[in-house]
This record gives structure tokens, sequence and C-alpha cells, in this order.
């Protein structure tokens, strides 16, 4: 009886123990996925001086920079692919304006001139004539410029079917 008793918890032990090599095996081969948004945030913070990624959440990784007062970059939301906001004081700087227009150039893998021009042509727009909300379309990305009393912001966007 004993013999038995040994044959069943050995062929028990190899099966339990075929088992879990084929999961553990299984789990091993699947792949990595990594995070794109923390991938291009990343490739930010190596290609511009000055900036650090600072934390994610929720989709969107939070970056800091001496020229902006607030920047994000927002990856796969309802109505957009990705999106850069970039906010500082009303009255901007020209170290600003090439912040965003690198950081766009980056993003979305456009000429940094190209991403430049559009960034700056939104945010000189805003004005008396014009007034406190701009929003265009310059090579297939969609800006909004807002401003109030004390900060202006841009909000650069490439929509989900482009």
């Amino acid at each position: 009886m004993t013999d038995t008793l040994r044959r069943r918890l050995a062929v028990g032990i190899r099966f339990a123990s075929a088992a879990a090599l084929m999961t553990l095996s299984a789990f091993a081969a699947a792949p990595a996925h990594a995070d794109p948004c923390a991938d291009i945030a990343k490739q930010l913070a190596g290609q511009i001086d000055g900036l650090k990624v600072n934390f994610t959440a929720a989709n969107i990784t939070y970056l800091t920079h001496p020229a902006a007062k607030e920047l994000s970059l927002g990856c796969r939301g309802k109505d957009y692919s990705i999106e850069l906001y970039a906010k500082t004081d009303r009255k901007m700087k020209p170290e600003f304006f090439n912040l965003v227009g690198a950081a766009t150039a980056l993003v979305f893998t456009l000429p940094k001139d190209d991403t430049m021009t559009g960034t700056s042509r939104c945010l000189k727009r805003m004005g008396i004539l014009r007034g406190s909300t701009i929003t265009m379309r310059y090579r297939r990305l969609n800006m909004e410029c807002t401003r109030n009393r004390t900060e202006a912001s841009i909000t650069v966007r490439r929509g989900t079917s482009e």
C-alpha cells in the first residue's frame, strides 16, 4: 500500500512542478510593454536643457522647466492621441517660445522651424483685437492659446484620427 501512495505522490509532484514550470515560462515569455508617454517624456528630458520629468498620473506626465510655470504631456485622451500643455507668465519670454517650439517638434516629430512658427503665431495672436482665446490649426496640429490677467498657456494636440 505504501508503494502505491509513493507512486501517486511522485506523479502528483511531477505534474504540479510541470504545471508551475509552464505557467512561469508563459509569464516570462510575455513581452513587456513600455508606456509611450514615459518614453517621449524621457526623450524630451534628454534633448532639452533644464527639462526634468516630475511624475506621471492618469496618462499625464508632468514636467518642469525654468521657463514654464506648468508643463505636461498627455497621452491618449478621448479626443486626442497626444497633447502638450505649457503655461507661463502673461509677459512671455523668448525662452518660453523656444521651449514650446522644441518640445512640440520632438513630441509630434515635425521640423523645429515649423513648430516654432506655429506656436509663436498662436501665442502672439492673443490681444485686444482677437481676444484672449485663440484656436488654430497648423501642420495637422490643433493649437489653443489662452490668457488671463496673470498667465498665458498653450495646448498643442493631435487628434485621434490623424
